[in-house]
C-alpha cells in the first residue's frame, strides 16, 4: 500500500469513509477535530493523479477548496479533480456548522462578516499545521486557495494575513473581501454576471497593470450556479479558465 494512503488511514478523525476513485487517486471523506476550539471540521481529501511521484525531497503542491455559504464542500468536485490532474493534493473544507451563527446580512460586510471569515481563516491555519505533518510529501508553504462566494472571501482574507504561505488564489464570484494586492500572489477571479462586487473588491485598470491578477467576467453566469450542479457549459468554462491559469 502506498505510504501516503497509509497516512490517510491513520488521520486523527472522528469517523472516516474512504474509496478508490482510480488506481492513482484516493478519496478520504470525514472530519478532523480542532480540540483547542472543540470544533469538528468536515473535510474531503483527494490525492493527485501522480501521487507516486510526490516525496519529502520533491514535494507536490496543495490546494484548499472552500465552499460557498450554504453549499456542501463536496459540491466542488470539478475543482478538486482539476487540481488532482495538475498534481495537487486537494483538501475540500466545510466552514459552516449548524452551531455557527448565521451569516450576517447587515452592511458593511467588511465589518459584519469578519467574524465568519476569521473563523474560516483559523480553520485553514489549523488544517495547514495539522495536515502538513500527516502529509510530508506535500508543500503546505506555497498554498493554492480556491473559494466560491463566501469561501472566496475566506480565501482572500487568508492570503492577506498569511501572504508568505500563499502562492495562488482562485475565487468564483466572491464579492465582499478585497482581493490581495500582492505581487507574489497570482489571482484568478471568475465573475458572475448577476451581482456586482462591493467597492474596491476588484482591481481597477491601474492596479491590474501592477499585480498578477486576472478578472474574468463570464457572461450569462449566475452567482449561485458556480458549483458542480450548475449548468454544464458553466462548469466547463470555469474548468477551462482554471486550467489555463494553472498552466
Amino acid at each position: 500500500m502506498h505510504k501516503t494512503i497509509k497516512k490517510l488511514l491513520t488521520l486523527s478523525v472522528l469517523s472516516l469513509s474512504a474509496g478508490l476513485i482510480s488506481p492513482f487517486s484516493f478519496a478520504q471523506d470525514g472530519v478532523i477535530v480542532d480540540q483547542s476550539r472543540n470544533r469538528t471540521i468536515p473535510i474531503n481529501i483527494t490525492l493527485p493523479n501522480n501521487s507516486d511521484k510526490c516525496s519529502e525531497q520533491v514535494k507536490c503542491p496543495v490546494a484548499f477548496v472552500n465552499a460557498g455559504y450554504g453549499i456542501s464542500h463536496n459540491e466542488y468536485t470539478f475543482a478538486s479533480k482539476l487540481f488532482n490532474a495538475h498534481g495537487y493534493l486537494s483538501i475540500a473544507v466545510a466552514h459552516e456548522l449548524k452551531t455557527d451563527p448565521a451569516l450576517n446580512r447587515m452592511q458593511p460586510y467588511l465589518t459584519t462578516r469578519m467574524e465568519n471569515w476569521h473563523r474560516g481563516v483559523v480553520t485553514l491555519k489549523f488544517l495547514v499545521n495539522q495536515l502538513s505533518t500527516q502529509y510530508p510529501e506535500y508543500d503546505f508553504t506555497k498554498l493554492t486557495l480556491f473559494g466560491h462566494s463566501n469561501g472566496g472571501d475566506i480565501s482572500a482574507l487568508y492570503a492577506s494575513i498569511y501572504s508568505a504561505e500563499v502562492n495562488q488564489v482562485i475565487t468564483l464570484d466572491h464579492r465582499r473581501m478585497l482581493i490581495p494586492r500582492n505581487k507574489n500572489i497570482r489571482v484568478l477571479t471568475l465573475r458572475g454576471s448577476d451581482y456586482p462586487a462591493d467597492a474596491n473588491v476588484l482591481l481597477n485598470d491601474t492596479e491590474l497593470k501592477v499585480f498578477p491578477v486576472s478578472q474574468v467576467m463570464i457572461e450569462k453566469s449566475r452567482h449561485n450556479d458556480m458549483y458542480d450542479s450548475g449548468p454544464t457549459w458553466l462548469v466547463e468554462r470555469m474548468s477551462n479558465e482554471m486550467t489555463a491559469f494553472l498552466n
